[in-house]
């Protein structure tokens, strides 16, 4: 699975991190970023969640 956040739409609302913890972090910047390329169900309900579709989970 390839997990990847596009940091220029990222508002930083942190759902992926709530949602997925193990996939998911803030980082200094308060924006997203994929912590883990493993096969994570919870990344792809954390790309459905995102507010401004930043998330891809292929």
């Amino acid at each position: 699975m390839s997990i990847s956040v596009n940091k220029d739409l990222c508002i930083g609302c942190g759902a992926c991190a709530a949602l997925c913890p193990s996939g998911f972090a803030m980082n200094a910047d308060g924006k997203a970023e994929a912590v883990s390329q493993e096969g994570l169900d919870c990344a792809q309900n954390a790309s459905s969640s995102c507010p401004v579709q930043a998330i891809t989970a292929e």
